[in-house]
């Protein structure tokens, strides 16, 4: 089975990016084959300065390599690197009905939140599926908001192979309910493009400064509180299991604490949580050439793989004569 995933340099890693995905491929890597890529086209949706790309593709590179994608346990490679995932994406072009890109949500929502209305935003969902079908992913790992891109994949792929044969692989998502939308700090999806993310790596007064920005209801400090719906403890709750998750309920519940406190609580517990992935940062912070070879090694095997799948679409579109 194939697993693949692909996060957009375009901004610090946060929970939402490791609980939501990253985790997921870490943990598929010894059952499945894995593919992993920094996916530096769809990013220049949101960064048009050419210098600040780059170094947010080399930063996004060191930052999943630190979280524990294993470049001898899966495929992992910048999105650039394999040219044929564009020549897929115009291909694929012809069998998108328009209707189906002005349904998504995505853009529907990014558009209404002030971003500009161009082409590449519109046509993202079709990237995205020649990113999906290239390799012949069987399984996507998403966060609720992505289900829809893999299902515009699937619905591509059907409509190519009614026309010209099973080639390409239908996909299908998969999304772990309890980390299906991680909150931001502001209650909506944490999204990098929202400017609403708790990150992963960076300093620790920089990132407890965050935590404290979470908004919370605004109860007495002697009153309980409730879990359930609170930003802090939707957080936290990624981190916890069992008593430890217990315990932090039955705080919210017994009053004599305040919002604050359930802030520092949440800001310990999570840099606690990535300690071994912050050392393991400084190495390949400190060996970026290092990083530049796993990268340039990930991106041939990911174009010995994809090349079959291209072979086969140019042959029966005509585009190899």
């Amino acid at each position: 089975m194939r697993v693949l995933t692909g996060i957009q340099p375009s901004g610090d890693l946060h929970i939402g990016n490791y609980f939501g995905s990253i985790k997921q491929m870490v943990e598929a890597q010894s059952q499945s084959q894995t593919f992993a890529f920094i996916a530096n086209y769809h990013a220049m949706t949101s960064v048009s300065d050419g210098k600040r790309l780059g170094e947010l593709t080399m930063q996004c590179a060191t930052d999943f390599l630190a979280l524990g994608i294993d470049p001898e346990k899966s495929v992992f490679w910048v999105q650039s690197d394999v040219k044929e995932v564009l020549e897929l994406y115009w291909i694929l072009s012809s069998f998108t009905p328009m209707g189906l890109l002005e349904r998504a949500h995505s853009y529907k929502d990014k558009t209404a939140k002030g971003f500009a209305t161009n082409h590449s935003l519109f046509s993202y969902p079709v990237l995205m599926a020649a990113d999906i079908l290239l390799f012949g992913s069987d399984v996507v790992p998403v966060g609720k908001d992505q289900i829809q891109h893999v299902e515009i994949a699937r619905d591509i792929a059907i409509k190519f192979n009614n026309q010209y044969g099973d080639i390409l692989t239908i996909p299908e998502f998969r999304v772990q309910e309890e980390v299906a939308t991680v909150p931001g700090i502001d209650g909506q999806k944490m999204s990098k493009s929202y400017g609403n993310i708790v990150n992963i790596f960076g300093q620790e007064k920089e990132q407890l400064k965050t935590i404290k920005k979470i908004v919370t209801e605004n109860v007495a400090l002697e009153e309980p509180k409730e879990f359930e719906n609170c930003n802090v403890y939707s957080m936290a709750k990624l981190f916890l299991e069992g008593e430890n998750l217990i315990a932090l309920q039955e705080r919210y519940k017994r009053g004599g604490e305040g919002h604050g406190h359930f802030k520092m609580y949440l800001a310990e517990v999570m840099w606690e949580y990535f300690r071994d992935f912050r050392e393991k940062r400084e190495y390949f912070e400190a060996h970026q050439d290092e990083v530049i070879e796993i990268l340039k090694a990930g991106a041939a095997k990911a174009r010995k793989i994809a090349l079959p799948t291209i072979e086969k679409i140019r042959s029966v579109t005509g585009i190899k004569y």
